[in-house]
């Protein structure tokens, strides 16, 4: 964990070189709104007026949840291990999108209760699965901080070898629950209001969720003012993975692109963690989830696609990668003000 109070801020020199030549692009000034910025976070990151993003890769962790048993799910937790086989054999929602956005696809076993046997799963699994959140702490605190960890080691192993983008996404029966348990505690709102119908519960299906929410929230009483402890009461094993991945990013120097509800309050402990990862994230959509747009405001930011999305896998983090490069090919390649005879607008 030394790691985490090692990260440096990114290059805002790099960030305002950045302005300077979106803003020398004949157009209004700022007029390609959240993409400008979405670029100058990239520069930032790598340290460059000039970022790439080429070589990227969607990192999927997948794990099991306790949490199942008090019936918050429409499927059973086999499902996990059944869609984790299928995105390593890139059959998958995530798989498609990918080979649309030339992006690379990494599934991990964080903690599934059925190991896949499958060359394209990376074994990371930590236990087989959480224990249930409504009843009991859902990991130990050797095994959160192994995940976190975990996370971060997946990132240096992509540093490694040239990713230059990573894209977060999940796959884990059940852990809309734990989100929706982290959310409240995070954004300090009662269950109902954090509280959605994931893969499709009916009505009595989410009464049950929003009662296990309740649960783990008055047996636990989870705080923002102590992170790590939240994510190991009510949090997940991928979900502790992703937060590792995006302290990671920030570590080394990585811009990490936030997914849905999951991603987002993995994201939220890792600010808390070290406020300095906010600089290095990219928010994608604003979740269908109901906590999802509250987790981004809570972080700061604003994300270009608001589409009700709620698939999971990181669908919609890899949807803003062909806005990220329609966004580079306009600020690399459009025509100057110097180049027209027009004068440049001005900042209001």
């Amino acid at each position: 964990m030394e790691r985490i109070r090692q990260i440096q801020p990114p290059d805002e020199r790099a960030a305002a070189a950045a302005k300077a030549q979106w803003d020398s692009i004949a157009k209004p000034l700022g007029s390609f709104g959240l993409l400008e910025e979405a670029v100058q976070t990239l520069a930032a990151v790598q340290g460059t007026p000039h970022p790439d993003i080429s070589r990227r890769t969607a990192v999927v962790l997948c794990a099991d949840h306790g949490v199942v048993c008090e019936g918050v799910s429409q499927t059973e937790s086999r499902v996990t291990a059944l869609c984790a086989g299928e995105i390593a054999t890139g059959r998958s929602n995530v798989n498609m999108l990918a080979d649309a956005y030339n992006t690379q696809v990494l599934c991990v076993d964080m903690g599934m209760l059925s190991p896949v046997p499958h060359p394209a799963v990376l074994d990371r699994r930590i236990a087989p699965g959480t224990r249930d959140l409504a009843r009991t702490e859902a990991m130990t605190e050797a095994q959160t901080c192994r995940a976190v960890c975990t996370g971060m080691d997946i990132v240096r192993d992509l540093k490694a070898q040239g990713v230059q983008l990573i894209l977060t996404g999940e796959m884990g029966i059940g852990n809309t629950t734990a989100a929706a348990a982290m959310a409240a505690a995070l954004l300090g709102l009662p269950p109902q209001a954090v509280t959605g119908r994931g893969a499709g519960l009916s009505d009595a299906g989410l009464a049950r969720k929003q009662r296990a929410v309740a649960a783990a929230l008055a047996l636990h009483h989870p705080t923002k003012d102590d992170p790590m402890r939240l994510l190991q009461t009510v949090g997940g094993l991928e979900i502790a993975g992703m937060t590792g991945l995006f302290l990671g990013g920030a570590f080394y120097r990585i811009p990490v692109v936030i997914d849905g509800v999951i991603s987002a309050a993995a994201a939220a402990v890792a600010c808390l963690l070290q406020p300095l990862c906010r600089g290095y994230l990219l928010a994608s959509h604003t979740s269908g989830e109901p906590a999802g747009e509250g987790l981004l405001a809570f972080m700061g930011l604003r994300a270009p696609l608001s589409a009700g999305l709620r698939l999971g896998e990181g669908t919609g983090a890899m949807l803003l990668v062909p806005l990220l490069d329609g966004a580079l090919a306009l600020y690399r390649g459009a025509h100057r003000f110097s180049d027209l005879p027009m004068e440049r607008y001005q900042a209001l």
